[in-house]
């Protein structure tokens, strides 16, 4: 088989090589079992929050958006902080939110309810920050518990969900009424 690649081709090639090459190499120096660091591989290059499931592993990240902007300037950058759980553990939830969803698996968004406030153990947790003003991704190990607020904590309870092989049922979109509102 021959392949005939253009030489932009050829170059966003052996970026993406050396790029999984060195993914691979930090994964090896966190000496994290490779399947668990999946749901991170995931968040980052497709975004969200991601959980995996063996008989012996489960792993779930949780991506958080923090923008840093200069309002000197008027620029920032907005950081992506993805929290890795390997063998998460709840340690408890606290309030109670009403929100719409889609996951992935599913068709159509729902309203569901959601805890405010999370906390979360792990055996491992790994921080790793993705950062578009220096271009690097660094990671980090850190023990938990760890708590987390809005959206983040959104995203874990759904993800644990799916580790546990249940799913919150909601209302459709479609159950919602409109109302005009005619006030001025």
């Amino acid at each position: 088989m021959v392949i005939i690649l253009d030489y932009s081709e050829y170059l966003k090639l052996k970026k993406q090589l050396t790029f999984n090459l060195a993914e691979e190499k930090a994964i090896k120096e966190l000496n994290i079992q490779p399947d668990a660091f999946l749901p991170v591989l995931f968040s980052l290059k497709f975004g969200g929050d991601w959980s995996f499931k063996t008989s012996q592993l489960e792993a779930l990240a949780v991506k958080e958006k923090i923008t840093r902007f200069n309002e000197e300037l008027s620029e920032g950058y907005t950081v992506e902080r993805v929290t890795l759980f390997v063998n998460p553990e709840l340690k408890g939830t606290e309030g109670r939110v009403l929100r719409l969803e889609k996951c992935g698996t599913k068709k159509e968004r729902e309203l569901v309810e959601r805890p405010f406030r999370v906390e979360l153990d792990a055996e491992d947790i790994v921080v790793v920050n993705l950062n578009p003003g220096s271009m690097q991704i660094t990671l980090k190990r850190t023990r938990g518990p760890l708590k987390f607020e809005g959206s983040a904590a959104y995203g874990i309870s759904h993800e644990i969900e799916h580790l546990e092989g249940c799913e919150t049922l909601g209302k459709y979109l479609w159950e919602f009424e409109y109302r005009v509102d005619r006030s001025n």
